[in-house]
Order: C-alpha cells, then sequence, then structure tokens
C-alpha cells in the first residue's frame, strides 16, 4: 500500500507541474510608448515641385502670367521672390518653362527659364 501510495503522490505531482506552469498569466503589456518629442519637432517635407510651360502674358519682379497658349484666356499666377532661379528675357509672349510648389493657395516659382516668341516669317514678295 504504500508503494501505491507513493506511486500516486508521485503522478500527482507530475500531474501540478505542467498544470502550474500554463496556469502562470504573461504580464500585461505596457502602454505603447508616446512618440519621441524629436519626431514631433521634425521638418515638414518639402512641398513637391511641379512644372508646367506656357505663354507669358505679364511678368514683374514679385510675379508672372502665363496661359497655356496664345489664345487661351485661363491664366495661371505664380509669385517669385529672391529664391528663384531666372533664365531667359521674360517678356509678354515668350515661351516659359516654370517649375514651382504650391504653398496653400498660391504658386511659388522655384525656376523659370524663357525662350523669346518665334517670330513669324517673312514672305520674300
Amino acid at each position: 500500500m504504500k508503494m501505491h501510495a507513493k506511486t500516486l503522490a508521485l503522478i500527482g505531482a507530475l500531474a501540478l507541474v505542467p498544470a502550474m506552469a500554463l496556469a502562470q498569466t504573461k504580464p500585461a503589456p505596457s502602454a505603447p510608448k508616446a512618440a519621441p518629442k524629436a519626431a514631433a519637432a521634425a521638418p515638414a517635407k518639402p512641398a513637391a515641385t511641379h512644372s508646367t510651360t506656357g505663354i507669358i502674358k505679364s511678368a514683374d519682379a514679385t510675379s508672372l502670367v502665363i496661359a497655356k497658349t496664345e489664345k487661351d484666356t485661363k491664366t495661371t499666377t505664380f509669385a517669385l521672390n529672391s529664391a528663384t532661379v531666372s533664365k531667359g528675357a521674360m517678356t509678354p509672349g515668350a515661351r516659359v518653362e516654370v517649375r514651382y510648389r504650391t504653398e496653400g493657395t498660391q504658386n511659388i516659382a522655384t525656376a523659370v527659364t524663357a525662350t523669346p516668341a518665334k517670330s513669324m516669317p517673312k514672305s520674300g514678295k
């Protein structure tokens, strides 16, 4: 009988070990950490750069107005500033390529390349 008691005690002990291992609870995950302040203070992405071409309708030191074609009445206005890189004479009628970024509702020209308007060939008569 002593042998049966010992065997039963051993079986009971062996049965409790895996049960106790399974009964352990995992610690609750810690609350998600807040984003580091350095990331929040990181500068915003630079605005996307766009480009377009057209005919100059008017230009001055601070703005450029272009239309897609000479007869087009729909125009687009670009702000010019000290950072705007400009090549060629920006005179009305000249063809122009404008690289720009949009800030709010304003188009800010970053680079402007103007080529003189093509003159009509003169007839020999």
